[in-house]
């Protein structure tokens, strides 16, 4: 019986699959599968590139799903370098460029710890943008999509369809909305005692 030489033990099988965004943040990405690894998913950044190590018995879906999962925790990760509120407002502008034609000028963005019960807030006869602390440490994307989701209103009230039209030009509105009910829902979860010895 020959051995399917992509298959043989320690040697890693490489695939590349594209990136699921352009702009800054985007970059390749390498998926390495190990016959030698039975379980276990990791992911690193080497250069420009998002290193992917996954069992080499995983279906192509699963492949995917775990770039996708892998990618969201190495944003989360690196978006813990909490963002000042000057880096909160240059991100604003550039998001009204991007996907607002500009029209979106707040005159403050600022992080608060009061707002405990919703992402963000925005007062329009003011210019004022402000961000719940919650949202530190949650991927870009998210953080991105309540910005600009505050943005929209500075140039639309309420929530009505002119106001969910401005933000179907950002492509991650519905897996931020989808990220954000996950941790509502999570937070609702009962809290499960901690086992001996953990």
């Amino acid at each position: 019986m020959s051995v399917d030489p992509l298959h043989r033990a320690g040697t890693p099988q490489r695939s590349t699959t594209s990136p699921p965004m352009s702009g800054p943040g985007a970059n390749a990405i390498e998926v390495r599968r190990s016959a030698r690894r039975r379980r276990t998913v990791s992911a690193y950044r080497e250069g420009d590139r998002t290193i992917v190590l996954i069992p080499a018995r995983m279906s192509e879906a699963e492949e995917q799903r775990w770039v996708s999962v892998m990618l969201d925790k190495l944003a989360a990760q690196e978006s813990k370098k909490v963002l000042g509120d000057a880096e909160l407002s240059t991100r604003a502008e550039r998001l009204s460029e991007q996907y607002l034609g500009g029209r979106a000028r707040p005159d403050s963005v600022r992080w608060v710890t009061n707002q405990n019960t919703r992402w963000g807030s925005c007062t329009p006869a003011e210019g004022s943008i402000r961000l719940s602390h919650r949202l530190q440490g949650m991927p870009e994307y998210v953080v991105d999509y309540v910005l600009l989701h505050e943005l929209a209103h500075l140039l639309v009230p309420g929530h009505g369809p002119r106001f969910w039209r401005l933000l179907e030009a950002y492509p991650r509105t519905e897996r931020a909305k989808g990220y954000l009910e996950g941790v509502v829902a999570a937070e609702r979860l009962p809290h499960l005692p901690a086992a001996r010895g953990e």
